[in-house]
């Protein structure tokens, strides 16, 4: 079932006009939420990124967008898909109503809700490998529009083609500064004898839920640092450890970029950490 403004409908009768915005522009706006057992986890920090990113592209929040209401449409898009005793993906998504071109007739939005099963409750350590490379070909623009979770993916869509074709199971993008910015599904996490680095939002990655939860993870090790700064390329070959981190598998270990190999210690400490807060969350 997927609810279309509130309405459920079947995969089958669910439509949507050719001329919707989010398709025809990318003018949409999503979250991506993790359910376990009928209960949100970080509600909190997506609803609030949500209602942030609609502000920033100037969409007209209607007044029953309550964190109540959205968490009641979430849960039983959970529930008609026979979800809510186990685990499921939601993608929450926001569209401006169709019109105009470039310059939309309206701010009024659209919303969908959809959910799909996941294999485990809570996050596990993914061993298996996985190697990472640049994309070059196009880059990431530093700035607060790239922080979003908008349906503007082109470089991501690209750099997953070139990953897929040369057998790598991710890539790393650029800015125009050449700073190395994020994954194609995470932000990026570096760590280096004590110091743990990820890039700033000022350099244009995503403002990941998870992102935020293991900065304040780390933030409270009394035995690592954590840096927010510019990484640059030249640094991936020095770390010891690198990990992706998004909302639907926790945290990614690398297992290596170029000639370089990563160790896991760090990062599955960072693990039990996560699950810890997200039971409690």
């Amino acid at each position: 079932m997927i609810n279309i403004n509130g309405k459920l409908f079947t995969k089958e009768e669910a439509k949507i006009n050719l001329t919707n915005r989010g398709f025809a522009y990318g003018d949409a706006v999503f979250e991506t939420l993790r359910v376990i057992d009928g209960r949100i986890i970080f509600w909190e920090d997506h609803y609030f990124r949500l209602m942030a990113s609609m502000r920033i592209m100037r969409m007209q929040i209607p007044q029953s967008f309550s964190p109540e209401f959205l968490e009641a449409e979430i849960l039983e898009i959970v529930r008609e898909n026979d979800l809510f005793e186990s685990q499921a993906r939601v993608k929450f998504s926001v569209s401006r109503k169709e019109g105009g071109y470039y310059t939309p007739k309206t701010n009024e939005i659209d919303y969908f809700v959809t959910a799909e099963a996941l294999p485990e409750s809570f996050y596990l350590l993914n061993e298996d490998f996985y190697e990472v490379e640049l994309f070059k070909d196009h880059y990431v623009t530093a700035g607060l529009l790239s922080t979003l979770k908008t349906n503007n993916r082109a470089v991501n869509v690209l750099a997953g083609i070139y990953a897929s074709e040369n057998d790598y199971q991710n890539c790393l993008l650029l800015n125009e500064q050449k700073s190395v910015v994020e994954a194609l599904n995470g932000n990026i996490f570096l760590v280096k004898d004590n110091v743990i680095k990820t890039p700033p939002l000022t350099d244009g990655c995503l403002k990941g839920i998870t992102r935020g939860k293991l900065i304040d993870i780390i933030r409270k090790l009394p035995d690592y640092k954590l840096e927010e700064a510019s990484v640059s390329p030249f640094e991936l070959q020095k770390a010891d450890e690198m990990f992706i981190s998004n909302v639907i598998s926790g945290i990614q270990p690398v297992s290596k970029y170029r000639k370089k190999e990563y160790t896991t210690e760090v990062t599955k400490t960072l693990l039990g950490r996560l699950n810890t807060l997200a039971r409690l969350a």
